[in-house]
């Protein structure tokens, strides 16, 4: 696809998505400025200037702070594009659900406002998830294939759920009542649970599945299911909607295929094992993940989804955006190796490192 003379910006770009998407677009030869929080955080800040070694432009990078509508106002000007990507994503339940769901809300409100008052902005792409369509945590609410026609209903969805299906819903009623002269376009971006390759120091709930597992930190895993889509996969999505124009006004379900926990421990065995990690693959009783969730917070917060399984269609990521997803394999694959290598996860002394095609 040609690149565009525009500017675009990326929030968040030190995340895992975003960092994926600001690499993309450079490579692609696009203009890109992204925010973080803090430019005087080098962990996060100096690999971001190396994800593309050939990039035709060199990235911007200005501080932003989702509650500060102030400091959007200088991120967005004269930008063309706008990828929202930032949003908070806890890794433990939090005790008041509004930690999230108000600064999720507010920042996309913030972006949003000053999209439209920097008047440069032709279309907005905001990554919302899955969760925002569909992920009930009751039985008879996950029994058939969810569309982008699915709305989570909110008094039955966890606080990270919840935070993502209002700030969306924020998102469509910002642009609905925009005046006519100064109409944004909107292409929303729903991914799974997303897993693949880590680029950088940034880590996130995916990550710590895969390096627990590659751990054993656990001695038995959790009859629990996701949908799975890999982060090449989700930044390709967002880079199409950016300009496609079938994308703008729809939702995007980005989700490969299902896979327990079991399933993805048998992935990794095949390929770890011999590499000298001791990977477990037995169930674990659910009155034993119970007992655990007292004195475990992330196994708390997984808890209510055992026994739940979400499917959703994927049409348009296949159709309409033209994407050829990753097998869940590699995805696995490709993102244990890139943790091992980038020290998330110890090597032991059988350990060969990536086949020579994952390199790089």
């Amino acid at each position: 696809m040609a690149a565009s003379s525009g500017l675009v910006l990326v929030t968040g770009a030190s995340g895992f998505i975003a960092s994926h998407i600001v690499k993309l677009l450079q490579s692609q030869g696009h203009k890109v400025r992204g925010t973080v929080r803090s430019l005087a955080n080098e962990d996060k800040v100096k690999p971001l200037y190396s994800l593309c070694s050939d990039a035709k432009h060199k990235l911007e990078l200005v501080e932003a702070n989702l509650n500060s509508l102030e400091s959007w106002d200088a991120a967005v000007k004269d930008c063309e594009y706008v990828i929202h990507v930032a949003s908070p994503f806890p890794s433990t339940s939090p005790q008041d659900e509004n930690e999230i769901i108000r600064p999720a809300v507010e920042g996309t409100t913030n972006v949003f406002k000053a999209c439209a008052k920097a008047k440069s902005v032709k279309r907005i792409v905001l990554t919302s998830s899955c969760a925002a369509i569909a992920w009930e945590q009751c039985p008879g609410y996950n029994e058939r294939v969810r569309t982008e026609k699915d709305w989570s209903d909110t008094t039955k969805i966890d606080a990270y759920s919840k935070s993502k299906t209002l700030a969306e819903r924020a998102a469509w009623d910002f642009i609905k009542e925009l005046p006519a002269e100064e109409k944004i376009e909107l292409a929303v971006i729903n991914p799974a649970f997303v897993m693949g390759p880590v680029l950088h120091g940034s880590t996130g709930t995916s990550q710590e599945v895969v390096k627990r597992l590659l751990e054993k930190a656990m001695p038995a895993i959790p009859k629990i299911n996701f949908p799975v889509v890999d982060v090449r996969d989700v930044a390709i999505a967002h880079v199409k909607a950016m300009t496609l124009p079938e994308a703008a006004g729809n939702r995007h379900i980005l989700a490969t295929d299902n896979m327990y926990f079991s399933d993805m421990a048998h992935v990794l065995k095949k390929e770890f094992e011999p590499q000298g990690y001791n990977i477990p693959t037995m169930v674990a009783p659910y009155f034993v993940l119970w007992l655990s969730s007292i004195f475990d917070k992330t196994v708390k917060m997984i808890l209510p989804q055992i026994g739940l399984v979400y499917k959703f269609d994927n049409s348009r990521m296949k159709n309409v955006l033209g994407i050829v997803p990753h097998t869940t394999t590699d995805t696995l694959v490709d993102m244990a190796y890139t943790m091992i290598e980038r020290g998330f996860v110890f090597k032991t002394k059988k350990y060969r490192g990536p086949p020579e095609q994952k390199q790089g």
